[in-house]
């Protein structure tokens, strides 16, 4: 369980990582708003709580890897990593512009600390799996995480790489499914289905955790949960809410890829900075 001051700490952390993503967005240019902001607080779980990685050896053979399968909110992971100081403050404005190393999905060949290429959404846990089966051949002692969308669900692949994962007892392997109940096109229960979502994952094997994913506390405890498990893979339903932290985003399914005005960007800033 985390310390009072870990959760302060953890939670200044998050506010600043909205800001940060704020800032890179910027006005006039369509970004995945919602998405990016509703996984937060649990890659700040992640990155500053949970994870084994050093920032100065992002390659470093030891490390946690992460996958972020819902690729569109690699913002939020390039903001993390400028925060350990993996990518420099100057190149934070340069998201989605020729040239830059920040793309609007992750590009490993350019970006340090990246580890896999998604975007192409529903191929993120097979990847995962790779990984996590080549840690056990290896004999590594490393973790590997991997965040869906729950839109992303609707992809069968998702369901073929979850028996896969459950059927070679993947107990280095945690996923963590960002169940802010919105997509590109509308909510993910008009779209496909989803619910019953933790009896779904349950029946393929998975050991199943549920929280609220802005509540800081209780990812750390999920997190500490997955770790402690033996002989399964473990998924980590987040309930959250898309655009959170920002009032007019919240619940908006508008704004899961669009521009933003300068008047709307300075609001936005002046919510986040007023909480700091």
């Amino acid at each position: 369980m985390i310390t009072n001051d870990e959760h302060k700490a953890l939670a200044l952390r998050a506010r600043e990582i909205r800001i940060t993503l704020l800032c890179m967005m910027g006005a006039g240019k369509a970004h995945h708003f919602g998405g990016s902001l509703s996984c937060v607080e649990i890659l700040t779980a992640l990155y500053f709580y949970k994870m084994h990685y050093a920032a100065g050896e992002p390659g470093h053979e030891d490390r946690d890897r992460l996958v972020m399968s819902k690729g569109h909110a690699v913002p939020t992971q390039y903001a993390c990593l400028a925060a350990l100081g993996v990518l420099r403050p100057e190149e934070v404005p340069l998201l989605k512009t020729l040239g830059s190393r920040l793309q609007g999905h992750p590009d490993v060949r350019k970006t340090p600390g990246l580890e896999a290429p998604t975007g192409s959404l529903g191929q993120g846990l097979s990847f995962a799996n790779g990984l996590a089966l080549a840690a056990r051949l290896d004999k590594a002692a490393h973790r590997v995480y991997v965040l869906l969308g729950d839109g992303e669900l609707d992809e069968g692949q998702v369901w073929e790489a979850a028996m896969t994962a459950a059927h070679h007892r993947l107990d280095n392997l945690t996923a963590i499914v960002d169940r802010n109940g919105l997509q590109a096109q509308g909510a993910t229960e008009a779209m496909k289905r989803l619910d019953p979502i933790v009896a779904k994952w349950a029946a393929f094997g998975w050991n199943v955790l549920e929280c609220d994913g802005h509540d800081l506390s209780a990812l750390c405890a999920a997190l500490d949960e997955a770790t402690a498990t033996r002989g399964r893979p473990s998924v980590i339903v987040a309930r959250t809410v898309k655009g959170k932290g920002v009032s007019f985003l919240e619940g908006r399914v508008q704004y899961h890829n669009a521009p933003l005005s300068a008047d709307e960007v300075a609001r936005a800033l002046e919510e986040l900075r007023e909480r700091i």
